[in-house]
């Protein structure tokens, strides 16, 4: 049996970025969201911050739907 390091190595590094930059994208999605309710308590208005949490949500379905579209393609 003779597995190839390089390829194994490669195909892990990769996926812990895109693993790590997910998460992290997914995170600053909830902390858009996390200023709207702080901006809505105090009464001011954080329409960029929705915004941009519904970009940073967008972009991980979208690249949940190109990992799915890789594995069945």
């Amino acid at each position: 049996m003779h597995i190839d390091w390089a390829a194994l190595g490669s195909v892990f590094g990769v996926s812990l970025v895109a693993t790590v930059a997910l998460v992290g994208l997914f995170t600053l999605g909830i902390v858009g969201l996390s200023k709207r309710e702080s901006a809505t308590a105090t009464g001011g208005s954080a329409a960029l911050a929705v915004t941009g949490a519904y970009a940073c949500f967008a972009a991980c379905a979208a690249a949940v739907a190109y990992g799915i579209y890789l594995i069945v393609a």
